[in-house]
This record gives C-alpha cells, sequence and structure tokens, in this order.
C-alpha cells in the first residue's frame, strides 16, 4: 500500500496545534502503539454517514493505521474529552461513500491525498462503534 509521510513541520507543530483545537471538525484521535506500552495521538476528522461514525487515512498506510488494526479500539475526542471506539475497517468496496463525505467535509485541505493517492484502496477506512 501507499503512503505519503508528513512533513517533520506537519508532525512537530501543525498536528499538535490541531489537536488543541476544535476547527474544521478536528479530534484527537488516541491508538496504542503495537510495540510499547505507550499511547499514539494524532489529528482525524470523523464523518458521520448514515448514521455510522468513521475515520479516513488521507496519507494511506501510516503507522496509525498499522497501530488502529492491532488494537482493534481507540479513543476519539476534543481537548481531553476522549470516548472509547471498537473499530472495523470498511472493505474497499464500500468505502466510496464515505470518501466522498469525508472529502466534503474536509474540503481542499484534503485534496493533495487524492491527487497523489486517488484508488480508495490507498485510503484505509475504520467505523467506529461505541465501546
Amino acid at each position: 500500500m501507499a503512503y505519503l509521510k508528513p512533513g517533520s513541520f506537519t508532525v512537530k507543530v501543525a498536528n499538535k496545534v490541531a489537536m488543541r483545537t476544535t476547527l474544521w471538525g478536528v479530534h484527537t484521535l488516541r491508538v496504542s502503539r503495537r510495540n510499547s506500552a505507550r499511547n499514539q495521538d494524532l489529528p482525524v476528522i470523523p464523518v458521520e454517514v448514515d448514521g455510522h461514525l468513521y475515520i479516513v487515512s488521507t496519507r494511506g498506510e501510516s503507522d496509525w493505521v498499522r497501530n488502529v488494526r492491532a488494537a482493534g479500539r481507540v479513543g476519539l475526542g476534543q481537548k481531553g474529552d476522549l470516548r472509547d471506539y471498537t473499530v472495523t475497517e470498511v472493505p474497499v468496496a464500500e468505502r466510496e461513500p464515505v470518501i466522498t463525505a469525508y472529502r466534503k467535509k474536509a474540503g481542499r485541505e484534503v485534496e493533495q491525498y487524492w491527487k497523489k493517492l486517488p484508488d480508495p484502496a490507498d485510503h484505509p477506512l475504520f467505523r467506529l462503534t461505541p465501546a
């Protein structure tokens, strides 16, 4: 699978700022790392489609995606108020309506990723169910 690695400014500054705000619908995703006892926190923009909540990997097969698969559960919320969810990866054939809704919600900020990775198979997608 493809992966678009973020630059150091994104990792060290922009992601941290995004998780401290509620602008653009940004939430903090917390997942246990598969190779350590520490958690991984990162900003995501969840999207609701047909009554279900989803998270999308804009950059492809990232480290957080592998951590989510291994953990099977995540925390999601804003400004430190995280709720627990179990996760189910959505098959590629079922991703298009969620990706369309996500791109509409997240706007032009995410369009660059679809220009570089246009195939829905390159964007892991998870359905969240309250734990």
